[in-house]
């Protein structure tokens, strides 16, 4: 009779365990998509600075023609 009194409370000690658990995994989840949403809209923003930029330098000045370097290779 004892042990199946054990079992039981062990049964509402996990139960109460798992309800918590679910309600933290919950809670990480928001705050996790919430995270993912700022850095989104911070990339966005980075992005259109870049273009911005970039048409900014392309109206000042003509783009340079980059030749790319000959390597010598020693006999």
């Amino acid at each position: 009779m004892n042990s199946f009194k054990n079992v039981i409370e062990r049964i509402k000690v996990l139960d109460s365990e798992r309800k918590n658990l679910l309600l933290e995994i919950e809670e990480l989840k928001k705050m996790a998509d919430s995270k993912a949403k700022a850095l989104e809209n911070e990339v966005s923003n980075l992005r259109e600075e870049v273009k911005s930029l970039r048409i900014l330098l392309s109206s000042d000045q003509p783009e340079p023609e980059f030749e790319p370097k000959k390597k010598q290779f020693k006999k």
